[in-house]
């Protein structure tokens, strides 16, 4: 039997971006996936706490408004910790330089508009082999 992927969702907490995080976990669990959806602001810190307590293979984060800094900071936290076995992922509005590279820790963000069924394709690809 092929082990369930688990993925943590996390909104950043605006209406408009809860709504984008609610639509993208429903579609992750419409697809088998194990979802951890965090329906309230979090921390950084508390992010990647419970990343680790869901024993996670993915974290999706959805940003607010182009603010990046959670984003780079959930990766950089991570990287400090040694997870390196966590795909991290975000989707919204994101300015160009946003971290999206392998040495950055993120390995894709999202265009606010992309599909829910892009998002998940990839996260599946990428986790399934």
């Amino acid at each position: 039997m092929e082990e369930r992927i688990r993925v943590v969702v996390a909104g950043p907490g605006p209406a408009d971006e809860d709504r984008v995080a609610e639509i993208l976990a429903r579609a992750l669990r419409d697809a088998g996936v194990e979802v951890v959806y965090t329906d309230r602001p979090q921390t950084p810190e508390q992010l990647v706490a419970t990343v680790v307590q869901e024993d996670a293979d993915a974290v999706g984060i959805v940003l607010a408004e182009g603010d990046v800094a959670p984003l780079a900071r959930v990766a950089g936290l991570m990287a400090e910790r040694g997870i390196d076995d966590v795909l991290v992922f975000a989707g919204g509005v994101a300015p160009a330089d946003a971290p999206t590279a392998a040495g950055d820790g993120v390995a894709r963000v999202f265009p606010r508009d992309a599909a829910p069924d892009e998002v998940v394709d990839w996260v599946c690809d990428r986790l399934r082999g």
